[in-house]
């Protein structure tokens, strides 16, 4: 299949109208649709607006890649439009829009498309071929255009065999999260500049068919470096002891001749997997700065330990159901009580050994877990967990740089030997002699204050916690308050505060929902679409539901939902609620205690942001 089989003349827009992005997006549906390739409009531009929700497909230089694979495409094809004024289409360069290639591809189709579509991605790095196709004038001008360009690419493509003679050799991943766009454009432009600055490289392509000209042991060998051009996860274990220089995929199309320079100079941390697994850190990486390394190390084990949070907790809070109703001899309490309660066991163990995990990983994962093992049993509760979880790590880091000496016929004790037994050891003396009495003893006087926390105190914390959970819905500020929750959860069964933070997140998907349905006038047609589907995202505790909305109105929305977030934390306070479920939103309401309570202080909550927020908001033009 070639890119002018998918290329279609009788669908292609030579003076598109539209100047912003989403009346474009709608001008090429409409004409993909009146040809007959779409079968449902809606379900299609829902699908591509998705996508531009995650990254905008605005590549810079003035072109536009929207794309989608959704069942509503009856065959693949590519739509080109062009327009002489320019749109707004939130670039990645920050500039307009000229070009537009609309790439809608069948749901379950075979891969051939896709690497048509690679190929287009690739042509497109040309700077010369890009202006022809800004003065083609016909359908016919355009196809011919990439007719040609196709077969010079064919020509070169043939040619790229790797030459061993006196020229630096480098090899690079380049990798996106759909996999059809960035990863070739990636991956063409390091080719290009590399060829530029006469060095040879091999470039292997992650993308949504999979693996393509994967790199073998012997060029990885010889290489100079490594280039990770992805953003996605990709494999390091194979690059053990080489030059690694991870970069987002963008880098990989706009700093290309900057990767280049450093992997030739070989500017970039070596990697160490001792059999495992390990980032190399590229200390130009903004993402891997110290707070952000906290920061994901941190979530790692947060995200790891919710499912056992959120299924032992609620088969807890049934066993309780079912004991006030059948008696605390019942099959059925004591059934639920006990895998409830065993999945709690696993709570403050699996949330250290996967923050160690993330910082140290799989050598980590045994220490922090048994750290966290220890912080159970000496009462050290939640926070003594979370020092487990670092400290492990950074006991296995530091043991990795002690060893690194060692002969090389003894590397491979170190992962089946030296990790675990001295890791383990040095976790736990510093958790049982140290660390686990000094937060036994803080986490005993936490709980005895909030336990003794008056009516007026109550009620601050439950607003402070409530808010925080509406700030950055489900940010930093957002987790931080849901794992304090959790902790005092934990440790004292009580879930009055728990009832405070599920009412700080459900506030804002509610309180667009009735903004949206109540002040039609201030959203438009899309963000109505939206907002109903919120009811059910805030009925649920889905906080996330309301960030499109945050994004796009951010001063207005995160306001007006704080306020009535906050409000709602501490009414739950106020009236003494308390939900012994840390998840679930209305399912579990059943569960809750003053559970009339706690829908009347999450009712005001959403009503007062919602009203906040539609007398705000400006009318839609």
């Amino acid at each position: 299949m070639k890119i002018t089989d998918l290329l279609r003349k009788d669908i292609m827009i030579l003076d598109l109208q539209a100047t912003e992005k989403e009346a474009a997006i709608d001008e090429m549906i409409e004409s993909l649709n009146r040809s007959g390739i779409l079968t449902d409009v809606a379900e299609f531009k829902d699908a591509i607006l998705k996508r531009e929700a995650q990254t905008s497909t605005g590549l810079g230089d003035g072109i536009a890649m929207p794309h989608a694979k959704n069942k509503a495409v009856k065959e693949p094809t590519v739509l080109f439009a062009k327009s002489k004024k320019g749109v707004e289409y939130e670039s990645l360069d920050g500039q307009p829009a000229y070009l537009f290639f609309m790439i809608a591809v069948p749901e379950g189709g075979n891969n051939t498309h896709l690497e048509t579509l690679a190929a287009l991605s690739r042509q497109l790095i040309e700077k010369e071929f890009v202006d022809q196709l800004k003065d083609a004038t016909t359908p016919e001008e355009v196809q011919a255009l990439f007719a040609e360009e196709q077969e010079q690419v064919e020509k070169e493509d043939s040619k790229d065999e790797q030459q061993v003679g006196g020229k630096p050799f480098v090899v690079a991943i380049t990798a996106c999260p759909t996999g059809i766009a960035h990863t070739y454009m990636a991956e063409d432009a390091l080719k290009k500049k590399a060829k530029e600055m006469n060095v040879d490289i091999r470039v292997e392509t992650q993308g949504s068919e999979g693996a393509k000209n994967t790199l073998t042991e012997e060029e990885i060998n010889r290489a100079n470096a490594v280039i990770i051009a992805a953003s996605k996860k990709v494999d390091l274990a194979r690059f053990n002891g080489k030059h690694v220089i991870q970069r987002p995929v963008a880098d990989g199309i706009k700093k290309s001749e900057e990767l280049i320079t450093k992997a030739v100079k070989q500017d970039a941390p070596i990697l160490h997997s001792d059999g495992n697994e390990q980032k190399a850190d590229d200390m130009e990486d903004k993402a891997n700065s110290i707070w952000g390394r906290i920061y994901k190390d941190l979530m790692n084990g947060i995200s790891h330990m919710l499912p056992f949070v959120v299924g032992g907790g609620i088969l807890l809070a049934l066993s309780f159901l079912f004991e006030s109703v059948l008696g605390s001899d019942s099959e059925t309490f004591i059934f639920l009580n006990e895998i409830g309660g065993n999945a709690f066991n696993f709570l403050i163990p699996i949330f250290a050994g996967f923050i160690a995990l993330s910082i140290a990983d799989r050598p980590g994962l045994m220490p922090g877990m048994v750290g966290g093992l220890i912080a159970v049993n000496s009462n050290a509760g939640f926070l003594g967990g979370l020092v487990a979880g670092f400290l492990a790590g950074y006991v296995v880091l530091l043991l990795r740089k002690v060893l690194r000496g060692l002969p090389k016929s003894l590397e491979g004790l170190k992962p089946i030997l030296l990790y675990p037994v001295l890791g383990l050891f040095f976790t736990g003396i510093l958790m049982y002699f140290v660390f686990g009495p000094i937060f036994a003893t803080i986490n005993t006087a936490m709980v005895d204050f909030l336990q003794n926390l008056g009516t007026g105190n109550a009620v601050i914390l439950g607003v402070i916690l409530g808010g925080m959970m509406a700030i950055d819905m489900g940010g930093p500020f957002n987790k931080a308050a849901y794992a304090f929750s959790i902790g005092i959860f934990t440790d004292t069964g009580d879930g009055s505060l728990m009832a405070a933070v599920m009412a700080g997140g459900m506030v804002p998907p509610l309180a667009i929902a009735l903004a949206s349905t109540f002040f039609k006038r201030k959203f438009s047609e899309e963000e109505r679409k939206s907002g109903v589907t919120n009811y059910v995202m805030g009925l649920s505790f889905i906080t996330e539901g309301a960030i499109p909305f945050a994004a796009a109105d951010p001063l207005r929305v995160i306001g007006s939902s704080v306020i009535g977030a906050a409000i709602a934390g501490g009414l739950t306070q106020f009236f003494n609620t308390a939900i012994p479920a840390p998840h679930g939103g209305i399912f579990v309401i059943p569960l809750a205690e003053n559970a009339i309570y706690f829908l009347l202080s999450l009712a005001i909550g959403a009503v007062i942001s919602a009203l906040l927020l539609g007398v705000w908001r400006k009318p839609v033009q």
